[in-house]
């Protein structure tokens, strides 16, 4: 791991720090943990961040997922 150094606001700080507390985990693991959320995890795959964000509605949907992307078949 890498160290590094960040200056945040008072405010921004200490809803981090109660978040952590809410957790149960360091600071350090959140901003971590909220870095992956907004990171690519394969910067030779950028899109891959917005996989699974969309919500069909339809708990059956991975069976149909060509209609679900395609439109209903002709």
């Amino acid at each position: 791991m890498i160290r590094t150094q960040v200056s945040l606001p008072k405010e921004d700080y200490e809803s981090v720090k109660r978040e952590a507390v809410r957790q149960g985990i360091s600071i350090s693991a959140l901003l971590r943990k909220a870095l992956r959320a907004v990171l690519p995890r394969n910067q030779k795959k950028p899109w891959m961040r917005y996989a699974g964000m969309v919500a069909s509605g339809d708990p059956a949907s991975s069976r149909t997922i060509d209609e679900i992307v395609y439109g209903e078949k002709d």
